[in-house]
């Protein structure tokens, strides 16, 4: 009996020998995502790159909220639970130097072909520090502040004349920011539950910073000298002090819950009927533009880039970049996913379902630009597009903004006395942080 069982256990290896067992059997890839539509644009593309490989994919969507939060402990806690991290423009500084994020440099270098992909985007949401070279991500989502507007209004032949007979020109979606404050107040009726417009001003997370940044820039201020780091003199200088109280100013025209306002209390003044204009990240705008979302106006909206201030024309980048983490056990699987889905085939099928794509070629086409209602202005946007501070100390800088703003508009401080604290207080940071060390 013995010579019998040893005779089946070699039939039995010999027959597991000849199953071909697939590649990559088991294999899955995790990836994390704020909640929101590109994230379930991924999830759809996704399958795509589990047709070709045998590759599962499964996007975990964490609520706006906690997104950066939950990240974040993930990473302290050196969890391998996310293999790739799709994060702030922001986090960049923070995860390269606290190594959360692995150094992508040679891999993209010579895997990824670089000079397709808008320059402005690798330097946002790949390169640390700007300049370098050194790149930590690829950018996944692109995205930018821009304008919602009521056609129905704007093209109304008696708001139109009304429009002209009062300021002296036509009525149009505003390419300056003064056009934009014209139009602002000549759509401001309170007795009619219409106001003239929507925009950031909230404390939470970036609200105010991102809605305000873009004014500053325009009308001539800035956050510091970017080689020296000295701030002094730029976020408090006169040109800066004259956005705050333009911005403040602003609120006169805005519905009286609008020092509250972020990107979801102004979508939910504009698709309620209560402004002319609303500003908000152009990934956002799906929502306007969906009948069951927005019944007022979903048909009669138009859209356009932020303005041009009196001392230059900028614009807040928003979006977020693919990053590997440094405690994935699936990093070989995740880079093969980031070329995969940097190839131009799979960014025009990214662009169609939804998603704004970084890749030049695919980005200035006709066929990008009909995607969406929308889709034309947030790629004329892109010449213009600017970024927060992103180095390590990017929440503590944002933080200070984000009071001392908030303060200037509740008319706690006036401009310039919030805008000379938070020159202050960043400088207070670098030196902390060694930023001044001979």
């Amino acid at each position: 009996m013995k010579n019998v069982h040893t005779s089946l256990i070699v039939v039995l290896i010999a027959a597991l020998a000849c199953v071909s067992i697939p590649a990559n059997a088991q294999k899955a890839l995790t990836i994390v995502w704020a909640e929101w539509d590109p994230a379930n644009y991924l999830q759809e593309l996704s399958k795509d790159f589990t047709a070709e490989t045998g590759i599962a994919v499964d996007v975990v969507q964490i609520p706006w909220p906690n997104f950066q939060d939950k990240v974040f402990t993930a990473f302290v806690g050196k969890s391998d639970l996310y293999d790739i991290v799709i994060g702030d423009s922001q986090w960049l500084g923070r995860n390269s130097v606290g190594r959360h994020y692995i150094d992508m440099t040679e891999w993209i270098n010579a895997n990824i072909d670089v000079n397709s992909i808008y320059g402005p985007a690798m330097t946002a949401f790949a390169e640390y520090p700007k300049g370098s070279g050194k790149y930590w991500a690829l950018p996944a989502q692109v995205d930018a502040a821009g304008y919602v507007y009521r056609k129905d209004l704007f093209e109304a032949p008696k708001e139109m004349q009304a429009f002209q007979a009062k300021y002296g020109y036509a009525l149009a979606p505003p390419k300056t920011y003064a056009q934009l404050r014209d139009i602002a107040e000549f759509f401001t009726r309170p007795e009619q539950d219409l106001y003239g417009i929507a925009t950031w001003y909230s404390k939470e997370y970036d609200g105010i910073t991102m809605g305000f940044q873009q004014v500053m820039w325009s009308f001539g201020g800035a956050y510091g000298d970017a080689e020296t780091y000295k701030v002094n003199g730029h976020i408090n200088s006169d040109n800066a002090v004259k956005a705050l109280e333009f911005y403040t100013d602003l609120l006169q025209f805005a519905p009286p819950d609008a020092p509250n306002y972020y990107w979801l209390e102004t979508l939910n003044a504009y698709t309620a009927g209560k402004v002319a204009m609303g500003m908000n990240y152009f990934a956002f705008f799906p929502g306007v533009v969906n009948p069951e979302t927005n019944p007022v106006s979903h048909d009669k909206s138009g859209f356009f880039m932020a303005p041009a201030g009196p001392e230059g024309h900028y614009i807040s980048i928003g979006g977020q970049g693919m990053s590997i983490s440094a405690y994935s056990k699936n990093q070989d699987i995740a880079k093969q996913y980031m070329k995969w889905f940097m190839q131009k085939q799979v960014q025009e099928k990214w662009a169609k379902l939804g998603g704004f794509t970084p890749h030049k070629a695919v980005l200035e086409s006709d066929a990008f630009k009909m995607v969406t209602p929308f889709n034309e202005a947030f790629a004329a946007s892109f010449p213009y597009l600017r970024d927060f501070w992103a180095v390590p100390e990017y929440a503590e800088l944002l933080e200070v903004c984000q009071t001392n703003w908030n303060e200037a508009i509740s008319k706690i401080k006036s401009a310039k006395e919030a805008l000379d604290t938070i020159a202050r207080k960043h400088e207070e940071i670098f030196e902390e942080a060694g930023y001044y060390d001979e």
